[in-house]
């Protein structure tokens, strides 16, 4: 899929196998990881608590190192993310831009954003995205299904967006569903 866990098909983040071994120039001196090769961590991987906060990250790092391949920073899976904690993407990606570690984008996360969020927001928020899945309309659903149908015709198992991303980012780089 690309990183969207909406039914639109634009800004998604998984990368298509046609431009995976296809690696632009790098122009920055951030080190970030080349998603041409493999792909960002699973929306399922937390940092403070935060899911979809280190895929971001990895996003953000590639986008800068120009090595981000098909992925997009700040699609609107992201954006969920953005909107939850009430920071801005632009900032992120500028205090990306200064080399900090992931610890350090955290700290800074957690001055900056407008919605000072409890642990146990932190954490109901996370279960929720991790449990999230079509559930909106028809042409959400019909969506989701067909790009399962993509992968394979039997898998049951694939229920919500980080199923859907997971599967997608290891097909991508290889694997069978």
């Amino acid at each position: 899929m690309k990183t969207t866990s909406e039914p639109t098909q634009a800004n998604h983040d998984t990368p298509g196998a046609s431009k995976r071994n296809q690696k632009r120039s790098s122009a920055s001196t951030v080190a970030g990881p080349d998603l041409t090769q493999r792909p960002p961590r699973s929306p399922r991987s937390r940092l403070g608590g935060y899911v979809i906060l280190p895929r971001m990250l990895d996003k953000g790092r590639a986008t800068l190192s120009r090595t981000n391949g098909e992925y997009h920073f700040n699609c609107p899976l992201d954006q969920r993310f953005v909107k939850f904690v009430g920071i801005d993407a632009d900032k992120l990606l500028a205090e990306l831009k200064k080399g900090k570690g992931d610890g350090e984008i955290l700290e800074w996360i957690q001055a900056n954003a407008k919605h000072k969020r409890q642990a146990w927001e932190i954490q109901q928020w996370s279960d929720y995205m991790d449990r999230r899945g079509p559930d909106s309309d028809a042409e959400t659903m019909q969506f989701f299904a067909n790009y399962i149908a993509k992968f394979s015709k039997t898998r049951e198992d694939i229920r919500t967006w980080a199923d859907l991303l997971d599967i997608d980012d290891f097909v991508s780089f290889g694997g069978k569903a």
